[in-house]
């Protein structure tokens, strides 16, 4: 499989090299050449298949000869190693829970696949990479713990100071050896702008073999598909046999990488009706919907913080996908924004309602399930534990929220570098810690 780029479609990059680069030119993103369509017998086995075989079919196109087959299918069933149930809340409308991984977020299926490609590629090579990686919240430490002490590989990780929870930042701030936080004195946008030009510095890019982990990697955020095939299948196992129900799902949106992940999905075949992009007070995304027009702000501070993204990349992509005609895309995508009000009014609601505890993100994406029509099943991504957001779901609902037996207590010390959101600085710190 060959990728373009969305700014230049002759900018041509087979993956490895669409991988390591992480952008291909200053205003675009890789997207595949193609997106193949999977046979109808693949559709008809899901319910029968695991979650890893699910995985190995679904990305095993996107990869081609360029893994071997034992090599890729290896990758696979480390990556998706843990569970990803889909539980009822009531009635038609449940919940993926994408939060079974080491660090109780969806990213951890972005970041385990990407660390072993990665991996894979430089030991082939025998160079060392470091990659750059900028978070709202979750991505941070799904990255860490992905690349935690894999060879050949340093990771440096940038989020916004004061801007997420304490559980998301000492995920990121206490491993060390491979792995470096930098608090910048800014938001996310600043984080993922000093990211974007140290790509883009041709210097530092050939001298430190820098690439990203965020969801503009296109091995970031092509495995997130599979979280879509995954939840047909557990619905074609729940009404057996089929009763070809309409199938909505609604995803938390911050760099709307997700929702580019199941827009292809759809394109491969795979029967979801509608999507809802469910946002927080970062509406530049419901806003283009409506006017038709794409504006980028400014990020807003929410509780729903992994989703405070006001300039998201993965827009790009979802163009590329519509001919970037906000008509066609709103015949698969409805989108909305809601307030801190509305998740907090959510949380209490569903809690008391069916005793299930949804995390700020989830509590957006489920407020969502509102644009969706009404008839058929409703999904909506569950995209960390709420014990990471203990403080603000503890202030809502009467109970403690249980910490997950596979994750214990975090008491290591941590080692933070701070910096402002000045480029030279932090290219100054790049070249100097390296």
């Amino acid at each position: 499989m060959n990728y373009h780029s969305t700014a230049n479609p002759l900018h041509i990059s087979n993956f490895e090299e669409a991988v390591f680069k992480g952008l291909p030119d200053p205003t675009g993103l890789y997207m595949p050449m193609h997106i193949p369509k999977l046979p109808p017998a693949f559709f008809n086995q899901l319910p029968e298949l695991s979650l890893a075989e699910i995985g190995f079919q679904v990305l095993r196109p996107y990869v081609g000869s360029e893994i071997d087959e034992l090599t890729f299918k290896n990758i696979v069933d480390e990556t998706l190693s843990f569970s990803i149930p889909l539980r009822q809340i009531h009635d038609q409308v449940y919940s993926l829970e994408l939060f079974h991984g080491p660090t109780l977020a969806f990213k951890d299926v972005g970041a385990r696949f990407l660390a072993r490609v990665l991996g894979h590629f430089a030991r082939l090579s025998n160079r060392s990479i470091t990659v750059l990686v900028a978070t709202s919240g979750d991505t941070g430490s799904a990255v860490a713990h992905g690349f935690y002490e894999v060879s050949n590989v340093d990771v440096v990780v940038l989020y916004p100071k004061g801007k997420v929870s304490d559980f998301q930042r000492r995920q990121m701030t206490t491993l060390g050896k491979n792995i470096q936080a930098i608090e910048i004195d800014g938001t996310f946008d600043d984080c993922q702008d000093l990211v974007k030009k140290a790509f883009l510095d041709r210097n530092l890019q050939d001298k430190y073999n820098l690439t990203s982990a965020n969801s503009i990697n296109v091995a970031r955020f092509l495995p997130q598909m599979v979280y879509y095939f995954w939840a047909v299948a557990q619905l074609k196992s729940i009404y057996a046999p089929p009763k070809n129900l309409p199938v909505n799902v609604s995803v938390p949106s911050g760099n709307y990488g997700n929702l580019t992940a199941g827009l292809l999905a759809k394109r491969m075949g795979l029967g979801i009706d509608h999507f809802i992009a469910a946002a927080n007070a970062n509406n530049s995304f419901p806003n283009y919907l409506t006017t038709g027009s794409y504006s980028p702000q400014p990020s807003i501070a929410t509780l729903s913080n992994a989703m405070d993204v006001g300039a998201p990349s993965n827009v790009r992509r979802i163009d590329a996908l519509y001919n970037s005609d906000s008509n066609m895309i709103a015949q698969d995508v409805r989108s909305g924004s809601f307030s801190d009000q509305d998740c907090l009014q959510t949380i209490d609601y569903v809690y008391n309602q069916y005793k299930y505890i949804l995390d700020p993100h989830g509590a957006i994406g489920y407020k969502a399930l509102s644009l969706a029509p009404e008839n058929g099943v409703s999904i909506c991504l569950e995209t960390a534990h709420p014990i990471k957001f203990k403080e603000v779901v503890e202030a809502v609902i009467p109970s403690p929220v249980p910490m997950p037996s596979h994750v214990q207590g975090n008491s290591k010390d941590e080692n933070i570098i701070s910096l402002n959101n000045d480029y030279p600085i932090f290219k100054e710190y790049l070249i100097t810690s390296r």
